[in-house]
């Protein structure tokens, strides 16, 4: 059967097709920078800079207690009270917080008063406001840390970009806001990203659980090293624990050039109107931040030519950001050769009464951007596994794109699979709750082996 779609919009996708060939290259370069980001010498000036995230001990699923955990991702914010009652048993009372888009973009002071705010009120809520219980900090940007409660922001993402943070200890910006308030006692015992959250919340019930990845608004993976190799750790060489949870970034590969072949002129586009033009390469090609401006100026290029959509078109099409990531979805869920989501997604952008081909068309196009996505984080965790050198292990994920896209799990299985050497067994399972959990998983386990204590 002869297809649909217009020669000009194959054209158009063919750059976001990945080939067995250049994937093995991916994972060749990636190997190369991640090995630069664990060493001392080259660390300063890799790109992946497998950030030591100081959490040495995995949960056993025995923890007990009650914690706090603040979650600042991205595109939500949220309080928790978790308590741990040990045999793997939880409970989570939680509340999430409308986040002002204005203190994105405002001073850091303003940011961190909020989150102090909104902390102050859930315990008082919730009776808590003089226990200083312990809290962990679930803060989804690049820090680099001194200690397990300590690090630094070395950069914004994910459209942040908050005046006197940067270069500072985000942990104590945190304090410094809860007690300007004076209202509350809170200890903050430890700071983590997302990454290491959902790996440990999928640790406390799979201990074979090594990786943690995340894609969603952003994209990042962390997973377990032997503390050895982990050279930017100063006791690494006569750490008396085996292993170091490492925080790879890996968003960052291909800032400095290395993946170009795998690049697009949308890419590049996108990259000019985002807040840090030339960083976040490879996020910017995987991230739900992104993939639907993606698809938008595929879109746009068709409509100007005349090949899709014609006399039809809308004005809200031509708004910068107007075809969300979460279409992407809809339109790829429809089965072949029905349109209902597809027709949901068009009456949304104001587009009315197109053609079956101009739907066909859509639909290459949305599978193109998250079929790159979802090679490239194949590629990635093929490269993790590679460098663990392990024949099995458990893959916590977490994040919007993965749990919502309806084929995004299945691409990754597929192309992992063609890519790992034979007879290495993986399961990629779902993290409940990594970002709220995890963070309390990784206090409970700092408070148990005290490690807080020394690096407050």
């Amino acid at each position: 059967m002869p297809s649909l779609v217009n020669p000009e919009v194959e054209l158009a996708v063919r750059g976001f097709i990945l080939d067995q060939e250049k994937m093995a290259e991916v994972v060749e370069r990636m190997t190369k920078e991640m090995k630069m980001g664990l060493a001392k010498d080259t660390h300063p000036r890799a790109v992946i800079k497998c950030f030591v995230s100081y959490v040495q001990d995995l949960p056993t699923g025995k923890e007990r207690g009650r914690y706090l955990a603040l979650d600042l991702g991205g595109s939500n914010f949220r309080v928790l009270l978790v308590n741990l009652r040990g045999e793997s048993d939880v409970t989570i009372n939680s509340k999430s917080y409308d986040f002002p888009k204005s203190l994105m973009t405002g001073s850091g002071i303003a940011l961190f008063d909020f989150l102090a705010e909104c902390l102050a009120e859930f315990c008082m809520d919730h009776g808590v406001a003089e226990e200083g219980l312990p809290l962990g900090f679930t803060f989804s940007f690049p820090c680099q840390q001194q200690g397990l409660s300590k690090g630094t922001l070395v950069a914004w993402t994910k459209g942040f970009n908050c005046d006197g943070v940067v270069g500072k200890n985000v942990v104590a910006l945190l304090q410094e806001a809860i007690e300007r308030r004076g209202d509350i006692k809170i200890n903050t015992v430890a700071l983590i990203n997302d990454t290491v959250g959902t790996l440990m919340s999928c640790a406390y019930s799979r201990p074979n659980c090594r990786i943690g990845l995340i894609v969603g608004t952003g994209s990042n993976a962390c997973y377990v090293e032997k503390t050895v190799n982990a050279e930017c750790f100063e006791g690494y060489q006569t750490s008396p624990k085996p292993f170091m949870v490492i925080n790879c970034e890996w968003g960052a590969f291909g800032d400095n050039g290395v993946l170009e072949f795998v690049r697009t002129s949308y890419d590049k586009v996108v990259d000019k109107v985002t807040p840090n033009p030339g960083k976040q390469t490879f996020e910017k090609c995987i991230s739900g931040m992104y993939m639907g401006e993606l698809v938008r100026l595929v879109l746009i290029e068709m409509i100007t030519k005349g090949v899709m959509f014609r006399g039809d078109s809308s004005q809200k099409i031509f708004q910068r950001w107007s075809f969300k990531s979460a279409y992407i979805s809809d339109v790829e869920s429809d089965p072949p050769g029905e349109y209902r989501a597809c027709n949901k997604v068009l009456n949304d952008l104001g587009i009315i009464g197109s053609q079956e081909p101009d739907k066909e068309a859509l639909k290459l196009i949305c599978e193109a951007v998250s079929s790159r996505s979802a090679k490239l984080c194949a590629c990635g965790l093929v490269t993790i596994i590679n460098k663990m050198n392990i024949n099995e292990v458990v893959i916590g994920i977490d994040g919007s794109v993965y749990r919502y896209h309806p084929k995004y799990h299945d691409m990754l299985q597929f192309h992992m699979r063609k890519l790992l050497k034979p007879g290495v067994k993986f399961e990629l399972v779902a993290s409940e709750d990594g970002s709220g959990r995890g963070a309390a998983l990784v206090a409970a386990t700092a408070v148990s082996s005290k490690n807080y204590k020394l690096s407050v």
